[in-house]
């Protein structure tokens, strides 16, 4: 249902405000660019940060942008069933497409526990869902055989797996045939080339054009020219993540003019050092 390059999108601010003017003109940039899809409200998007109105309206601004050129995959996930459950509802009411639904965070809850939060949203709201699974963040792992568990309900149709395991996509690929979607970009290549079908991409937002052309290449099977662009992709992929996301890729939206490069507590702006490192990968890709 989904593939290819989907941008796991900032969220500009202006001051103490989200920037929703300069939204439009990110989703207007980005389909231009041929990125393949939108996923707002993730991570990346600052959502731990974000007052829910805002959470809600970035959604509908996306949506509205788009307006059915790509599809908006929108992250309405929590760590409370109920809360999650509120968001998703509010998502499909303005027209998203799908919803990124992270595994809870802080209450570590079983697996039984993530198959029962993850298939009361499914069964409660008639929207496809995106899994995403990211223990680094949520000291949770979802197992493969979850997934797979969770795969037989109709609106589970995808995975964004972060845990940095080969042998985690290997093995959910062998108990089921949901999509699987690469969610780190410097393991989009390798989980390609096992059956992952694309990517929700932090570096996207600033050369979303080339993380799409490395998708194109790889599901045309042409790993060759794939491989030539994740040797140039990888070193930028590495400086987005010299401290913790979003902090480089917003910074980095900054330096582009992109965005402002304005983040909320208590994330703060990178360290000299860090900036100094990431500012060097960006010369080196040609960016600056």
């Amino acid at each position: 249902m989904f593939q290819g390059s989907l941008v796991a999108m900032v969220t500009p601010f202006n001051g103490e405000r989200v920037d929703f003017d300069r939204i439009r003109e990110l989703v207007d940039w980005h389909i231009d660019q041929g990125t393949d899809g939108l996923v707002p409200m993730g991570t990346t998007g600052e959502s731990p940060t974000v007052m829910v109105e805002d959470h809600e309206k970035v959604i509908e601004t996306v949506v509205k942008q788009a307006a059915g050129r790509v599809p908006v995959i929108a992250g309405t996930g929590g760590n409370s069933t109920a809360e999650a459950l509120e968001l998703t509802r509010f998502a499909r009411s303005v027209g998203a497409d799908a919803t990124l639904q992270v595994c809870p965070y802080y209450n570590k809850p079983t697996q039984e526990g993530l198959y029962r939060h993850f298939a009361a949203i499914a069964e409660q709201v008639d929207l496809p869902m995106v899994l995403y699974n990211v223990p680094g963040r949520t000291a949770v792992s979802m197992a493969p055989q979850t997934v797979a568990r969770l795969a037989q309900l109709k609106n589970v149709v995808a995975i964004k797996e972060a845990s940095g395991s080969m042998d985690q996509t290997s093995e959910i690929l062998s108990l089921c045939d949901i999509t699987v979607l690469s969610g780190d970009d410097s393991l989009t290549l390798p989980l390609m080339a096992i059956g992952a079908k694309g990517v929700i991409s932090v570096v996207a937002n600033i050369v979303p054009a080339d993380v799409h052309q490395l998708t194109v290449a790889a599901l045309k099977g042409d790993f060759a020219a794939a491989l030539q662009m994740h040797r140039k992709l990888f070193p930028l992929c590495r400086a987005m993540f010299f401290e913790t996301n979003p902090i480089p890729v917003k910074t980095a939206c900054g330096i582009l003019k992109l965005c402002s490069p304005e983040l909320r507590l208590p994330l703060c702006e990178m360290s000299s050092d860090a900036r100094k490192k990431m500012e060097q990968a960006m010369k080196e890709y040609g960016l600056i």
